[in-house]
């Protein structure tokens, strides 16, 4: 065999298997494409937006700024807390609302919790039954200025009496007239003491009573010579809440006293 016989035949077999590598191409359908669409990301927990407080905020104080909008958990909300789709503007509505109690940051706000709209102050701290009365008070009858708002106090009273066995001189009556007492408040000046130093001191506490402490107050405040606030301690918050001086207004004299009057004056002999 020649060589160009041998090249014809090579370029015929290659050019056979050329065109069967193209015809099975033909024949075999491409792969499917696969398109994948992405599905908005849902949360793992449905959340829910709730105003809560991102500052403090003191009893009394005005709520001002201190609320923003925050995600909460759907199952963890609280029928009492404010969502924005339930009260979309309380936002702005509560920004002059006034703190019923202290609110501390991170806290969901809560209307219980405020003051409500034509309410003071006092009266809407003030629990059911009580009454609040306010006392004169100097800085030497009141803890040296230390008593605070929701401290609990014992109202000693002291004024003069008669001496016993009728002579001429005259002693102090000094009694514990009132028991662990809650002080609603304490009006607090600034001034200057000896030293030229800026002071706050407390003219009138405001005691939390019941109607019946209130009225021995009021006597004891025209009978007493001074009115002095001793301040418990926090652990003795939880004691009965006592009244000793109910003699004052029912006119018996206190128990192991004898009563005197001379010229149109009662005095008290015996007392301790």
């Amino acid at each position: 065999m020649n060589t160009s016989r041998i090249i014809i035949l090579g370029v015929a077999v290659t050019a056979a298997i050329g065109a069967g590598y193209v015809a099975k191409n033909m024949l075999t359908p491409p792969p499917p494409q696969v398109i994948v669409e992405q599905a908005p990301q849902q949360p793992a927990i449905e959340l829910t937006e709730v105003l809560i407080l991102d500052a403090d905020v003191t009893m009394g104080s005005v709520v001002g700024d201190a609320l923003t909008w925050q995600s909460w958990p759907s199952d963890a909300i609280s029928e009492a807390f404010l969502t924005r789709s339930s009260d979309p503007n309380a936002l702005e509505e509560l920004r002059g609302a006034i703190a019923r109690v202290p609110l501390y940051s991170g806290e969901p706000l809560r209307r219980s919790k405020l003051i409500g709209e034509g309410q003071s102050f006092m009266s809407s701290i003030l629990p059911s039954g009580r009454r609040a009365v306010a006392t004169q008070i100097a800085a030497d009858t009141s803890a040296g200025g230390f008593i605070l708002p929701n401290d609990y106090v014992d109202v000693i009273m002291t004024r003069r009496s008669g001496a016993p066995g009728g002579g001429s001189g005259e002693g102090f009556v000094t009694e514990t007239i009132l028991k662990n007492i809650r002080v609603l408040a304490i009006d607090q000046a600034i001034q200057e003491d000896e030293e030229g130093r800026r002071v706050r001191v407390g003219d009138t506490a405001t005691l939390e009573l019941t109607p019946e402490q209130a009225e021995i107050i009021t006597v004891a405040q025209q009978m007493a010579d001074r009115l002095t606030l001793a301040l418990r301690a926090v652990a003795d918050a939880q004691d009965p809440v006592e009244s000793a001086g109910e003699y004052l207004v029912s006119g018996n004299g206190r128990r192991g006293t004898v009563r005197l009057i001379r010229s149109g004056e009662v005095t008290e002999v015996g007392a301790r």
